[in-house]
């Protein structure tokens, strides 16, 4: 029998994945006992979970070490992943947005200093506007950047803006948003198809019936 592997980012997309797996019938019980596992396998052994850092999915099935994957849309496009992109799972949303101080003329600057966790996102999407830009790469508290001069502006996830504006930021442009995707390892998809297919399947239908019954509420 195959074992479908699949790769999670720990925290809220994990437990919005297993729910969602579990809709279609895999259950993980051993998801759900507290301990320090990164490795669950489904209750019929028919499928075998990891939980890794959500910015090692893509990486993960990218490799093979993983057969599936859920990534938010955000990490994907910054690793810039060699895998199939399946399916928009509708959950994880946020949208990627570039922040600064109220007032902050962005277009009057000639090449404005723009501090980000997603360096590669922040670089193509000013490429494509025709923007000069200098990018500085950071690995947290982002909001500072500007704040202690490092930065003109930054560019992040937003969520609800509260960071933002505790940090007394606001958004200056909306980028585009970013949800969770079903992304597939792509020999796996040719030569274990006849056990990824019906997966996909189901849940691609379970999404459907989701929306329409959102549609009709």
């Amino acid at each position: 029998m195959e074992v479908i592997k699949i790769a999670l980012a720990k925290g809220r997309l994990a437990e919005k994945s297993v729910e969602l797996f579990e809709s279609i019938g895999v259950v993980f019980s051993e998801f759900y006992e507290e301990s320090r596992k990164l490795i669950f396998k489904s209750d019929d052994q028919k499928f075998e979970m990891i939980l890794v850092k959500a910015t090692d999915v893509a990486t993960y099935v990218e490799n093979g070490a993983a057969d599936i994957g859920v990534a938010g849309k955000d990490t994907l496009l910054e690793s810039a992943a060699d895998v199939y992109e399946v399916i928009d799972l509708g959950f994880g949303k946020c949208r990627f947005a570039v922040a600064g101080k109220e007032g902050t003329d962005l277009d009057g600057m000639i090449k404005p200093r723009i501090a980000s966790k997603y360096p590669k996102v922040t670089t193509d999407y000013f490429e494509q506007k025709g923007k000069q830009i200098e990018t500085i790469k950071l690995n947290g508290s982002v909001e500072l950047a500007p704040l202690v001069g490092l930065s003109d502006v930054i560019v992040d996830i937003v969520e609800t803006g509260g960071t933002l504006k505790e940090n007394g930021l606001v958004v200056l442009e909306d980028m585009f948003q970013s949800s969770a995707r079903l992304i597939s390892n792509k020999a796996s998809f040719k030569t274990k198809g006849e056990a990824i297919q019906p997966f996909i399947e189901n849940i691609q239908e379970t999404i459907k019936q989701s929306e329409g019954g959102l549609k009709n509420a």
